[in-house]
């Protein structure tokens, strides 16, 4: 489903791209992501298709807002009930709530549901208005970082199980992660789309790194020559060699994977090597990312295993390792 819209109030937003199986919009807090959401379900004034013209209740739209909305006076099944007519409610609501495993919980209020819970709900409810189009606003928000991954994978399951498109919006990368179609929004337009392979595979710019989860995104400029560039770092203080043709003078925002970094001595590193001291240490499982202080910024770096650091550190960036994108 191709999804265009324009609004003008209260901020000034244009988004068009295709909406296919679950397609996840991810931009930071403050982008209108939530604003565009209200803009397709009619619920604020904006110009743009499908249902563009139609008034909120006529829009083949289920709409899960942040928090899920449930009302707290009814209990699950009277919550999906409320969005069907005539003498078969709550047959019907008892039939939705079996389709996102929820019916031995149909008597149960909103205040004893866990948060998964609560969404498989809010899920029967849009579902029951047999739409045409899913939006989901940071529909992990409500979720604790132990159960997110699983909540997230029924979640979705049951949105493919319904064959119809959905629209998550997040600022979340790790549900970005996990679509089938990810749409980059930045400074309130679409800077990449594509599947999430691809985008985090060849991120656009350091913005499209920094929203996709992306450390050691920093800026800094162009030094050298044309056949032998340096990457300048001022927050770092150093000057580093660099792959490629670069412009001399040209601003630009650069990253290097945390793998890539070479941990040395500083009494055995090259003149290229940046001093550096521990900040900050965190475990995941076999893999160790260390937060170095460089200069008056961070770098993060990966190492497996339980390696032992030298006491005094200096690290070494391949030249080949370090990405950069014009334009910062």
């Amino acid at each position: 489903m191709r999804i265009d819209y324009t609004l003008q109030h209260p901020i000034a937003l244009h988004a068009a791209f295709d909406v296919e199986g679950f397609t996840v919009l991810l931009g930071a807090s403050g982008e209108g992501k939530s604003l565009l959401l209200r803009a397709i379900a009619g619920l604020v004034p904006a110009q743009g298709e499908p249902f563009g013209g139609l008034p909120a209740q006529h829009r083949a739209v289920g709409y899960l807002p942040q928090g899920y909305a449930l009302f707290p006076h009814l209990n699950a099944w009277q919550n999906v009930a409320f969005a069907l007519h005539g003498a078969q409610r709550r047959q019907q609501a008892m039939q939705w709530l079996e389709r996102v495993h929820m019916a031995e919980w149909a008597e149960r209020y909103p205040v004893t549901l866990s948060g998964g819970q609560q969404q498989r709900v809010a899920l029967a409810r849009a579902m029951a208005r047999r739409p045409q189009l899913l939006l989901l606003d940071e529909p992990t928000s409500a979720l604790d970082p132990v159960t997110r991954e699983d909540v997230m994978a029924e979640l979705i399951a049951e949105v493919h199980a319904f064959g119809i498109p959905a629209l998550a919006v997040s600022h979340d990368p790790h549900l970005a992660a996990v679509a089938d179609r990810l749409v980059l929004m930045h400074r309130r337009s679409i800077i990449q789309i594509g599947t999430p392979e691809a985008v985090y595979t060849q991120p656009v710019s350091g913005a499209a790194a920094r929203l996709l989860g992306y450390r050691n995104v920093h800026r800094g400029h162009i030094d050298g020559t044309a056949s032998a560039p340096r990457l300048v770092w001022p927050e770092g203080g150093v000057s580093l060699p660099i792959k490629g043709q670069a412009v001399v003078g040209m601003q630009v925002e650069w990253m290097i994977d945390p793998s890539a970094i070479r941990v040395t001595d500083i009494r055995d590193a090259s003149s290229d090597a940046i001093p550096a001291t521990v900040e900050v240490r965190h475990v995941n499982g076999r893999v160790t990312q260390w937060g170095m202080r460089c200069g008056q910024a961070r770098l993060w770096v990966a190492m497996h295993g339980n390696q032992p650091l030298p006491e005094t550190l200096a690290l070494h960036l391949p030249p080949e390792a370090i990405r950069y994108w014009t334009g910062a």
